[in-house]
């Protein structure tokens, strides 16, 4: 499924420079930059399809670029970087990013996650929001309605709610939930009980309409579209 556009952002040059090479003899088309601003302007000019985003950068930070990002509208994003830690991991994810590796990483791992990236974040979406009694959300546009009252959700939040949307009332468990808010790749690295974080947040948001989000004892969750 190559043809796609790629920005990288990245300072270290020489990285910058392998990256490049192998993603457009995979047939991507790839624009670059080195630091958070520069990133924000060729994102605007570019328009690409998945950003791959260094977090150690000049200026902004890839956290601050990934925020900003995720205010203009839903371009994956995988993150690079040299940390390791946990807490690194959970806060990349709950900015809105798609994926997240740590380096030093292989080319061939990298161009495989790339393209899991591009291919669940590029099946058909439905058009216009989906509404349940007062609650109407609009996954195209990033938009959530409490009848005329527009809540915000993080984009963690918000892929959390389209999964148990998606489910049909069916029950997921919390690394089902996982798999399939991060990728089956990713998702092992995590742990479930931040699935329990998240759905206690977005429940609250929810207000009049959280009972929707079901606990189902033993399994995990499912979402109650009827009354």
């Amino acid at each position: 499924m190559a043809g796609e556009k790629l920005l990288i952002v990245e300072d270290e040059r020489a990285l910058l420079k392998i990256l490049r090479y192998n993603l457009e003899r995979e047939g991507y088309k790839v624009a670059e930059a080195s630091d958070g601003a520069a990133a924000l302007a060729a994102a605007k000019k570019e328009k690409p399809d998945l950003v791959l985003l260094d977090v150690m950068l000049p200026g902004l930070s890839g956290f601050e670029v990934c925020k900003a990002l995720r205010r203009e509208g839903e371009v994956p994003v995988i993150f690079l970087t040299a940390r390791k830690e946990e807490l690194d991991r959970v806060l990349g994810l709950e900015l809105g990013a798609d994926d997240y590796i740590t380096k030093p990483f292989s080319v061939r791992e990298l161009l495989a996650r790339v393209k899991a990236v591009l291919k669940r974040t590029s099946a058909p979406k439905s058009a216009g929001p989906r509404r349940f009694g007062t609650l109407a959300v609009d996954f195209e546009r990033y938009e959530t309605r409490l009848g005329a009252k527009l809540i915000e959700l993080t984009p963690a939040e918000l892929k959390l709610l389209k999964v148990l949307v998606d489910a049909d009332g069916k029950a997921l468990s919390r690394d089902a939930v996982m798999e399939r808010l991060y990728g089956p790749e990713r998702s092992y690295e995590l742990d479930a009980r931040s699935v329990d974080q998240l759905v206690a947040r977005l429940r609250e948001k929810l207000g009049g309409e959280a009972a929707r989000l079901v606990t189902v004892k033993n399994v995990g969750y499912r979402f109650r579209a009827d009354p």
